[in-house]
């Protein structure tokens, strides 16, 4: 297969061929193209990267991009759906730079857009619409939503449908419906899309401000406004927007001044009735650290839960997918990406992707063993992952029926300590991990999970109780000891 690294090689290489001895590039002697001609730069860029790439790369990947704009040394480039432009800027962006760089004098950056049609994007916002935005993207490109995370593009299954619901409700009647959402899950179940489909879906229907930002990117800005002595701007920013999206709130966890500033920020959102969206990777109650009162604010309004899709949801996004490329594969193909790639849509579609980049590429019939051998590092992965501390812990926890953030606690009773110790044995013995890491999950030490492992050994040879719990844990885990 072609990786970006090989393409990239194989592009210099096509340019030294072209060139020769001359140490002038041979793309010199081509007239240099003006900022308003995005379709020149674009047709010369394309004649390098065609004889670069190999023909079934650059027709399925290359030729369907259309050049949309050329301005302050940005070209925008139009592709018809999501699909097209994850898949570009994970594989080809790098090849495609080093075409723009060869086939323009200055500096090219780079900018996707999904759109379905050729027409220029309007340079002006609707009129009465205010937008704040912050993301977590390093692209130069104006900073948005993403465009592919909209409720059109959220397969709903039984596992996710509650939460698409609650999503929708909010997004009809912000700060009416439920306030606030807290939408919590494990990654790459689709936290981000359905938050961010909200303020896609706002932004479309009403002159209303959306804010979307991530944990991590509000301490930054808030340590930056201790620093700068401009706390009073900095809140402003926030406590003014109509609706605020706020991704990996758990990150709030052992930040104490954060979580002060935090707290009022919601109290002033929720007071002047604007609607509050967050997403964590557990429920409110389980984040250690962070402040009771927070926890019961977050659950004013509704929690829901984002849950692994089952099977016939996974088949669905899967078959979405090849529509959107235009492409086919036998059902058999599918429902074996389905069943064997179960933990994140993410991994899911990686799958599908390398699976139509082999049939592209090699213009082979796709068997059985060959798809095997083809994904069989996500397949490895898959197995390790089906093990992590979390489930684990959270199997452990609801053997015993004690609270998950028990597992990180320093609580000590008897009812906590012991199946505390029982997730760090099986930590050990169900995963390759080595005792630090599985001491940091736990926040412990390291000699503290080496003494838990030999406690629960030297018990469970004289308590068949114990001996009998950890088989079942064990058993639900699908381990044999």
């Amino acid at each position: 297969m072609w990786t970006a690294s090989l393409l990239r090689e194989s592009l210099r290489r096509t340019f030294s061929l072209r060139n020769g001895l001359c140490p002038v590039p041979v793309f010199r002697e081509e007239p240099i193209v003006s900022e308003s001609n995005a379709a020149a730069l674009w047709h010369t860029a394309c004649g390098h990267l065609q004889e670069a790439l190999h023909k079934d790369i650059y027709a399925r990947w290359i030729a369907v991009i259309r050049p949309l704009a050329f301005q302050d040394g940005t070209l925008t480039l139009g592709v018809d759906n999501d699909f097209y432009q994850t898949w570009l800027e994970d594989n080809y962006l790098p090849v495609i730079q080093d075409a723009l760089a060869a086939a323009h004098a200055e500096p090219v950056s780079i900018a996707f857009s999904v759109c379905a049609d050729t027409r220029m994007p309007d340079p002006d916002p609707p009129p009465n619409r205010k937008t704040v935005f912050r993301e977590r993207t390093t692209r130069k490109s104006p900073p948005q939503l993403n465009p592919k995370y909209v409720f059109d593009e959220f397969i709903v299954g039984p596992s996710n449908s509650f939460v698409h619901a609650a999503a929708l409700a909010v997004a009809q009647a912000p700060a009416v419906a439920y306030n606030p959402l807290f939408i919590y899950g494990g990654t790459g179940l689709g936290k981000t899309h359905v938050m961010q489909a909200i303020g896609h879906h706002v932004l479309s229907s009403a002159s209303q401000s959306v804010c979307y930002v991530s944990t991590e990117t509000l301490l930054n800005e808030y340590i930056e406004a201790l620093g700068n002595r401009t706390l009073v701007r900095f809140r402003r920013n926030y406590r003014t927007t109509d609706l605020l999206l706020i991704d990996d709130i758990h990150f709030l966890a052992g930040k104490e001044r954060l979580q002060e500033e935090f707290f009022h920020m919601f109290n002033a959102l929720f007071d002047a009735h604007k609607q509050i969206v967050m997403t964590s990777d557990r429920p409110a109650c389980e984040i250690s650290g962070l402040e009771q009162r927070l926890v019961s604010r977050f659950e004013w309004g509704i929690v829901t839960e984002l849950e692994p899709p089952d099977l016939e949801t996974r088949m669905a996004i899967l078959r979405h997918k090849l529509r959107q490329v235009n492409a086919s594969m036998s059902d058999d193909l599918l429902m074996f990406i389905a069943q064997n790639v179960r933990s994140n849509i993410r991994r899911l579609e990686g799958a599908l992707i390398r699976a139509i980049s082999y049939i592209s590429l090699t213009g082979c019939r796709l068997t059985l063993d060959a798809l095997k051998h083809l994904l069989r590092d996500t397949l490895e992965n898959e197995q390790q992952a089906a093990l992590t501390f979390d489930t684990i812990q959270k199997a452990v926890a609801e053997h015993f029926d004690i609270r998950l953030a028990d597992m990180s606690s320093k609580r000590r009773p008897r009812s906590v300590a012991m199946p505390r110790q029982v997730a760090m044995y099986l930590c050990r013995r169900a995963t390759s991990s080595s005792l630090p890491e599985i001491a940091r999950a736990f926040g412990k030490t390291h000699a503290t999970i080496l003494h838990a492992c030999r406690a629960v050994d030297a018990r469970m040879d004289v308590d068949t109780e114990l001996k009998d719990h950890v088989a079942i844990i064990g058993k639900k885990l699908g381990v044999r000891f």
